[in-house]
């Protein structure tokens, strides 16, 4: 059974929405999962019990997939061209390799699978677990190397997290994505909310695992951190809050590169260029719970319209910012 709830994306492009896929033939199996990940070879030492259950929600470049499979299948695949995250609920992955790296997971462990230009294979064993994907492009996009005059494209260079703590974190996070960015769609339709998402997950990888982003700023960067950059890029950021927005966005607007961008906040303001951002959004929220209908309007409208998908974080920032809460503003 296959219920397709979105407009299917083919290779690799992701689609709004969720789709479901169940069944327990073999073939079928391997036809949906070569559509849905990259052109795979899979197996199994039962084919008459071989029952998949497949469930993926998506926004923007990002796509979130629950897996149950009831039995043992060995898998062969492609390059994904995406960062491919396992979580394992259940069950475990044995044999799993790619190029300089044989492993094998069970219950609890967060791992990439393979980098996204290189083929993998393994078996997996009755097991339950997580599939994220993202394009590999957000990594620069959030990371410290884009602006310099030579940009290269962050990679990560382990596939195991750097410590229990970050696979801890990492996995949190996958989890806030799955069970409130892309729980209604609604939510998951707006495009800061799409922005935010993708921003939350690809810097949640790059504290996990180790990769080639550099953090640290150069004599240049702090060179570049005067006023006049913060005055640009806090003008760029009033201008453009109603749109998705990255750091390396906001740098390039300042004329400098991210590292120089988020030393410039953490000098004169004590903060950070995403976090500035949700200030100006939380502002322009409030503005509309004040002035809007709540015969027409909810607040979970107008928080999710800037960005904010999580009802009770909202609802607390709101209150640590206003010292009320936004209901009370909305029906004041």
């Amino acid at each position: 059974m296959l219920r397709d709830d979105i407009a299917w994306a083919p290779e690799g492009k992701a689609a709004m929405g969720t789709l479901v896929f169940d069944s327990d033939d073999l073939e079928i199996t391997e036809d949906f999962l070569s559509k849905a990940y990259a052109k795979m070879r899979i197996g199994s030492s039962t084919p008459s019990a071989s029952r998949a259950q497949i469930r993926r929600d998506t926004v923007a470049s990002i796509s979130v997939d629950e897996l149950d499979l009831d039995f043992d299948m060995s898998y062969s695949v492609t390059p994904l061209g995406r960062i491919c995250l396992c979580v394992v609920h259940a069950g475990t992955i044995e044999d799993h390799v790619f190029p300089g790296v044989e492993d094998a997971f069970g219950p609890g462990d967060v791992v990439s699978f393979a980098p996204p230009d290189l083929p993998y294979s393994g078996r997996i064993r009755a097991a339950r677990y997580n599939i994220t994907m993202l394009d590999p492009a957000l990594l620069s996009q959030v990371a410290a190397t884009v602006g310099q005059r030579t940009p290269q494209p962050v990679r990560l260079t382990g596939h195991r997290p750097h410590s229990a703590a970050a696979a801890g974190h990492l996995r949190r996070t996958i989890n806030f994505v799955r069970d409130h960015a892309l729980a209604d769609p609604a939510i998951a339709d707006q495009p800061l909310v799409q922005a935010t998402v993708s921003q939350l997950l690809a810097g949640s990888v790059l504290a996990a695992f180790p990769n080639t982003a550099l953090t640290d700023p150069t004599a240049s960067d702090r060179s570049d951190a005067h006023p006049g950059t913060l005055q640009r890029a806090l003008s760029h950021i009033d201008d453009h809050a109603a749109e998705p927005l990255t750091v390396a966005d906001i740098a390039a607007a300042a004329h400098v590169s991210v590292r120089a961008l988020q030393y410039a906040f953490r000098r004169h303001l004590d903060t950070t260029p995403m976090a500035y951002v949700r200030r100006v959004r939380l502002a322009h929220a409030h503005h509309e719970l004040a002035t809007a209908d709540p015969g027409t309007t909810t607040v979970t409208d107008i928080a999710t319209r800037w960005g904010f998908f999580h009802p009770a974080r909202f609802a607390a920032l709101y209150r640590e910012t206003y010292r009320t809460t936004p209901s009370a503003t909305l029906h004041s």
